[in-house]
């Protein structure tokens, strides 16, 4: 999917107001919990979006990702970013084998846009999780951030009500959240946060926020796009607002992609 997609991924973030959100609101929160300096594993980072913004920072990054030509994106945009000097190593992996690392070996760890989600197997899930974990330094913040299940029930309801009644599919994703992209898009997990929380719990660590990345505008995609064109002030007001219900559980359950950030014990 990623390698027909690969260009597609690269403007995903950036391609409008409403998927700014997602980006804009993970780097608030980056900024918020990473350290000063530092070793940053972007794992299952793709094309090199946030790696290439935390290099522009002046951290350290090292981006790993599964999809070939994702990593060809992220190549040359790192060197049109001129952040060559700062990116330690674009690798090809999976988040679920991060033995080329060893054991406490970054000062952060990032699992950012879904890439957990895209592990329908729950064992591999887990240990995917295990090793994000394994390969943080004792205090080290790590951020996953997963597409939100209850967000793509209603999206079923909203944009997709003829999904409804491939009533096994829809079923499925309901009860279990799994999705074996019977409709075109790729093979998913979809999370709710609380399942996540406490895989990680599981694990030892201390969760510090769980965020909601679109928040309350999730699903609204042609309204949060008009607002921001044609309304610049009250857009100001609404990404105030935005900020500050995030973290509400009721908004990161809904919202189509959250971030959990947690801290290695």
């Amino acid at each position: 999917y990623y390698s027909e997609m690969s260009m597609k991924e690269w403007r995903r973030l950036v391609k409008d107001p409403y998927h700014r959100l997602e980006f804009d609101t993970t780097m608030h929160f980056l900024r918020k919990y990473l350290p000063k300096r530092g070793l940053i594993l972007d794992a299952g980072g793709g094309p090199g979006r946030y790696a290439i913004e935390l290099a522009k920072l002046g951290y350290e990054i090292v981006l790993l990702d599964l999809t070939p030509k994702l990593l060809e994106i992220a190549r040359k945009q790192i060197r049109r970013a001129k952040v060559q000097d700062r990116v330690k190593g674009v690798l090809e992996g999976s988040i679920e084998d991060l033995s080329a690392f060893q054991d406490s070996a970054f000062d952060a760890v990032l699992c950012l846009g879904g890439a957990l989600s895209h592990i329908v197997d729950r064992k591999r899930r887990e240990k995917a999780i295990s090793e994000l974990i394994r390969v943080a330094k004792r205090k080290a913040p790590i951020f996953i951030s997963v597409i939100g299940r209850l967000a793509v029930l209603i999206r079923g309801l909203v944009d997709f009500p003829d999904a409804l009644e491939d009533r096994e599919i829809f079923r499925r994703i309901r009860d279990t959240g799994d999705y074996y992209g019977e409709r075109g898009f790729a093979p998913c997990h979809f999370f709710l946060p609380e399942e996540l929380e406490a895989s990680l719990r599981r694990r030892g660590v201390r969760i510090l926020e769980t965020v909601g990345l679109e928040g309350l505008a999730s699903t609204h995609r042609k309204k949060t796009n008009r607002l921001y064109r044609k309304r610049p002030k009250a857009w100001k007001i609404w990404w105030e607002t935005h900020l500050k219900t995030c973290t509400h559980p009721g908004v990161a359950s809904i919202s189509e992609h959250f971030l959990i950030i947690c801290r290695k014990i």
